[in-house]
């Protein structure tokens, strides 16, 4: 899934991208609060990890004015600034959670599922329907009818974003923007192979094309003929 990193500092930020990469997750990272703010206006991110020490606008700005202007993204705030107040300040104005500097990978990763978790309403890791179509957000798995089954790093991406609003219809320029970072090259026809290949693992009538507009996920009680 493609998050929005939101740090000046070059080692830290190069780390951070790195390990999350590795983890599977599409980065796109900013140095300063007014390319955050424009990168938020035009990308489409799962959530957002910012550090609230920024040129140009800090942190708790561009939170300020992201949160005004009615985005609703999560907001992971990471920073060395510890006091109560700060941190006080800072969920008051919109941040999800709060992580301070240093961390572990492995709460950061957590935390991260967490906040997605509560934006997509769900108290526990899977989202779907019970006893039909799951998908399980801390071990990116996908259950059919109860059994499970491994997802690429992308095809969790891309299901993910499909089972968000099931029955909701995704373009093509909606599910590239969810799935690829900033640089990374996109086949013409990359979202037609991720879906094939999803089709054998879900079955052929989960994820249908919508002709001229996209694909969506089909809830179990509307599947029939196309």
């Amino acid at each position: 899934m493609r998050v929005l990193l939101v740090e000046d500092d070059e080692m830290i930020g190069c780390s951070l991208r790195e390990a999350l990469v590795r983890q599977g997750w599409s980065v796109d990272w900013v140095r300063d609060g007014a390319l955050a703010l424009s990168a938020l206006a035009d990308g489409d991110y799962v959530c957002v990890l910012l550090d609230l020490g920024l040129p140009t606008l800090d942190g708790v700005e561009v939170l300020r004015r992201a949160r005004v202007a009615g985005d609703a993204t999560p907001v992971l705030v990471l920073t060395a600034r510890d006091s109560l107040d700060q941190r006080v300040d800072g969920l008051d104005l919109g941040a999800d959670d709060y992580l301070v500097k240093p961390y572990e990978l492995r709460e950061l990763l957590a935390r991260m599922r967490a906040v997605i978790r509560r934006r997509d309403g769900a108290a526990h890791s899977l989202i779907g329907e019970e006893g039909a179509l799951q998908l399980d957000l801390g071990t990116r798995e996908v259950l059919v009818q109860g059994v499970r089954a491994q997802l690429s790093a992308r095809e969790f991406a891309l299901l993910h974003a499909l089972m968000e609003r099931t029955g909701a219809i995704l373009s093509r320029e909606q599910l590239e923007s969810r799935i690829y970072g900033w640089g990374e090259e996109v086949s013409s026809n990359a979202v037609d192979v991720l879906i094939h290949g999803m089709r054998r693992k879900l079955g052929p009538d989960t994820i249908r094309n919508v002709r001229g507009l996209g694909w969506r996920v089909v809830p179990p009680t509307a599947r029939g003929p196309a």
